[in-house]
């Protein structure tokens, strides 16, 4: 453990041996980071990666620096499926700790794979998808851009919950309890998880106490009531025989009465049939014919989205892993402070920056960067403002006022506090003729160095161009 003062190596002492600076609570704090990065580390190893992902965060919550809690937090994100959370973190925590920091092979492995680049890539816009479809009701095209989502990372946890919320909506319960299962496989002890499989099985469960109905008894006779008596057929009782003439006479007249019947009823019927047979099938054709155009101008519609959202996906990426992409512009400037720091060039450092600043929004970049940045610019700006200055009070006093004014611009640039380039800066823009850059010029020497001989000689300049403008 450092120093966070002086980066001494601390002792069992409560203060630094070196500077004296008090460490007890800061070494606590130490503590209380570890103690969670541990308990992160046991998590994972029992797949409770929901727990894990909690204990991380505390632990950087406590020491942002803690390296080895960021890179774990980074490999529990890409385990749960969260491949851009997980590029995240290794790439602040490369910000942090460029050398000798595992996260740069995880880095490396992840960019140097250009298949596995496009899978992710594809993986985000399916699911993207999946989320889009499910708000415009379109379930069934839903579930199969999540199967796609799975088929290519089977480890998607949100996926995985996302298709069993499908099938729990379609009553697929069966299906959606294994979807619910492989997540617990991934993560053990994900709540969201957990919940839904409650749901699950409490309509799986069958319902306990049910009896079967009873088969009824087969009744010996039949019985019914006539007036005030009971009449009991009895079973099995056999009619008497008749003679042949008599059988063939009614067989005959069956025929006769069947062959009307066929000819009058049976045939105009079976037609009458075929004709609605018929109707009902073009009904059906014209009607699937109909959902088939409609299904083929929709799915037309979500090509034009998907291409549209390809390509802004795409734009997005190559912000990130492009020529000019954020892990670029982060690599260049970590190049520019290994080669300061390997040459001591002021020179070409400044230059190197020079070119970053008319490249990049500082702003707009994330706070290692611009920690590092504003690093190397505190280390080299004192030495090249001396130059600039000098440069510029020669040409000030050779009365070359426009020569003077863009090297005292670069000294203030690089040092703020230097009083004496800020005012010789006022005093060229006043004889130059740049009233207004005059007047701020001295402005801000008056708000820095209030109390100086030079604050009252600016204020005495200002209010003489005040009325001019």
């Amino acid at each position: 453990m450092f120093c966070y003062n002086c980066g001494c190596r601390l002792s069992e002492h409560d203060f630094c041996t070196s500077c004296g600076a008090d460490v007890s609570l800061y070494k606590k704090v130490i503590h209380v980071s570890n103690m969670y990065y541990n308990e992160g580390l046991e998590r994972a190893g029992v797949r409770d990666l929901t727990g894990a992902v909690i204990s991380l965060r505390q632990s950087l919550k406590f020491d942002k620096t803690n390296i080895k809690a960021r890179n774990l937090l980074g490999l529990v994100y890409f385990e749960m499926g969260e491949v851009v959370s997980a590029l995240n973190e290794w790439v602040i925590s490369k910000n942090m700790s460029p050398e000798k920091n595992i996260a740069d092979e995880y880095i490396e492995k992840i960019q140097s794979n250009s298949t596995r680049l496009e899978s992710i890539n594809q993986t985000i816009k399916k699911f993207n998808r999946a989320l889009s479809l499910c708000n415009q009701g379109s379930q069934d095209l839903a579930v199969i851009q999540l199967k796609k989502v799975l088929s290519m990372n089977p480890r998607f946890i949100r996926a995985h919950q996302l298709l069993a919320l499908l099938y729990m909506e379609r009553q697929e319960w069966e299906r959606a309890e294994r979807e619910l299962r492989r997540c617990m496989e991934i993560d053990r002890n994900n709540l969201q998880t957990m919940r839904y499989l409650k749901e699950v099985e409490q309509i799986l469960t069958p319902e306990e106490g049910g009896k079967p109905p009873a088969r009824r008894k087969k009744e010996e006779a039949v019985r019914y009531q006539s007036d005030n008596e009971m009449i009991i057929q009895p079973l099995n009782v056999k009619e008497p025989r008749r003679s042949g003439i008599s059988t063939l006479l009614n067989i005959g007249i069956g025929l006769v009465i069947g062959v009307a019947v066929t000819c009058f009823l049976a045939v105009p019927a079976a037609e009458s049939k075929v004709r609605n047979e018929e109707q009902q099938i073009t009904t059906k054709i014209s009607g699937e014919s109909d959902a088939k155009t409609a299904r083929i101008q929709e799915l037309e519609n979500q090509i034009r989205n998907l291409e549209g959202r390809i390509e802004e996906l795409e734009g997005q990426i190559d912000g990130y892993v492009g020529e000019e992409g954020m892990l670029q512009t982060i690599d260049g400037l970590l190049q520019i402070a290994a080669s300061y720091t390997e040459t001591g060039d002021i020179h070409v450092a400044a230059d190197e920056l020079e070119d970053i600043s008319q490249r990049v929004n500082i702003e707009e970049m994330p706070e290692g960067y611009q920690r590092l940045y504003r690093s190397v610019l505190a280390s080299i700006g004192p030495d090249l403002a001396a130059e600039y200055y000098n440069e510029g009070n020669t040409a000030y006093w050779a009365n070359n006022y426009a020569e003077a004014i863009p090297p005292l611009e670069k000294a203030v640039y690089y040092d703020a506090s230097h009083m004496e380039a800020l005012y010789l800066l006022g005093q060229a823009y006043r004889m130059n003729g740049d009233n207004e850059e005059a007047i701020a010029a001295y402005d801000k020497l008056i708000e820095l160095f209030p109390d100086t001989q030079r604050a009252v000689s600016a204020r005495q300049f200002r209010d003489s161009l005040a009325p001019a403008n």
